[in-house]
């Protein structure tokens, strides 16, 4: 039997992954939410919310990204899963296009809109894609034998 769990480098890299990885996806999705409402009622408190969301979901995206960066690719050590490779791509797709999306949040007023959207929606289905892929292969969706 094979173990399931991520095998990073060391205890606190893998905790700190785990915990910090699912917020900046939470808070995109948040984003998403703002700019659809802002999109539908034009009401300026919803923009500027989700530029916050976005802003803020940059910021946490920072140390799990620096901590998959070095596992993935520096990592000589300690295997690599399948799925690991194209979610850290995935993840920095994400991250580059919500970096332009924080640069058109910072339109004024309604100019931002339908940009915001499409871009909101782009990061979270990459986000999205990434999170489905290292589930797929954590959980051990394969083929396995007992004996």
């Amino acid at each position: 039997m094979t173990p399931t769990s991520s095998r990073y480098r060391s205890r606190l890299a893998t905790s700190l992954f785990d915990l910090l990885n699912p917020i900046p996806f939470g808070l995109f999705v948040g984003a998403l939410i703002f700019d659809i409402i802002y999109a539908i009622t034009a009401n300026v408190f919803w923009g500027k919310g989700a530029a916050w969301l976005v802003t803020t979901g940059l910021f946490f995206a920072i140390i799990p990204r620096l901590i998959n960066l070095g596992h993935v690719w520096f990592g000589a050590r300690y295997t690599v899963r399948n799925n690991e490779k194209p979610d850290f791509w995935l993840n920095l797709l994400g991250i580059i296009v919500a970096i332009v999306n924080a640069f058109v949040h910072s339109r004024d007023a309604y100019a931002m809109v339908p940009l915001n959207v499409i871009l909101s929606v782009i990061t979270v289905v990459l986000l999205s894609l990434g999170h489905i892929m290292l589930a797929f292969d954590k959980f051990g969706f394969k083929e396995t034998t007992r004996e």
